[in-house]
């Protein structure tokens, strides 16, 4: 994709990822409970929609199933303009539209479509959702500050976002992973280097360092311990703590995510060193038991 295609339609941020999921009833009580978000209306028993406490509709939806899995990744658009030229420019490269442009007849609603990128997740280009009243920062997740995937082959999903997305480097973790931003954010999506496409993690910012250690005392406080860290990441240079949620997936309460100068930034690649996964020193490895949640279910 050209710079001039791209910069007509560019993609502005992640809005939201939905989630199918083995274990309803209890990841909604754990997601609207103790991790913070708020439920946006009730739960009809197959979905249910969660907000932060930023301006976006929802962050996270649920969706009861048999196993886990992504049912699709929510991507920002400018405006109506800007989808209906995404979608004409998607579909002159070859992409497959899975629908058309529409307005969507969907919780938050908006303007847009949907595509499949090459392993097949589902991806929805939407402007125009629904506004939603201000909540006041806190320890609740403001928004979803990155989603990161595994992948069988990396190269080729990293060329494919920014090639025909419009995504850019940032930072390489050796060749095991990638960072991708769409936005001043270090990165929004993420891949890993795995046997199978799978979910990875998905992360949800908090507002400060504060927020963060009250985030994971409040978890604590309801019998679930961090499962890896405190730390702060290399790349990103981002506060991180992930859990294991009742359904077996890996959520992650992240702060202070590392913004990047369009003009200056320059892409490194970090080794895989203990000083630099974690510069605080304080978390140490992953267990077997978090790598194995992170790990996902082919999909």
């Amino acid at each position: 994709m050209s710079a001039s295609a791209e910069a007509a339609w560019g993609i502005t941020h992640l809005r939201h990822v939905a989630l199918a999921c083995s274990a309803f009833d209890e990841c909604l009580d754990y997601y609207a409970g103790p991790w913070g978000l708020r439920r946006m209306g009730d739960s009809d028993g197959q979905t249910a929609i969660l907000r932060g406490t930023g301006a976006e509709h929802h962050v996270l939806e649920l969706h009861r199933a048999d196993r886990n899995g992504i049912d699709h990744i929510g991507l920002g658009l400018a405006d109506d303009r800007s989808v209906d030229e995404a979608a004409a420019g998607l579909a002159g490269r070859g992409v497959n539209l899975l629908s058309e442009p529409a307005e969507l007849d969907r919780p938050g609603a908006g303007y847009g479509f949907r595509i499949a990128d090459p392993e097949g997740r589902v991806v929805e280009l939407v402007a125009r959702t629904q506004a939603v009243a201000a909540l006041p920062d806190d320890a609740t997740p403001a928004k979803i500050a990155h989603v990161v995937l595994n992948t069988a082959d990396i190269e080729a999903l990293c060329d494919w976002w920014c090639d025909v997305l419009g995504f850019r480097v940032s930072d390489w973790s050796e060749r095991q992973m990638v960072f991708l931003r769409c936005n001043a954010d270090h990165h929004s999506i993420a891949f890993n280097r795995a046997e199978w496409a799978s979910l990875n993690h998905v992360a949800y910012e908090v507002p400060s360092l504060d927020a963060y250690m009250t985030s994971l005392g409040r978890l604590a406080r309801a019998g679930y311990a961090v499962g890896w860290g405190p730390g702060r990441h290399g790349p990103g240079n981002n506060a991180f703590g992930y859990f294991v949620d009742p359904a077996g997936t890996v959520p992650e309460v992240t702060a202070e995510v590392q913004q990047v100068d369009e003009v200056t930034w320059v892409p490194r690649t970090w080794p895989r060193t203990p000083e630099l996964s974690d510069r605080w020193g304080t978390a140490g490895p992953p267990s077997p038991e978090m790598r194995q949640h992170m790990a996902g279910s082919p999909e």
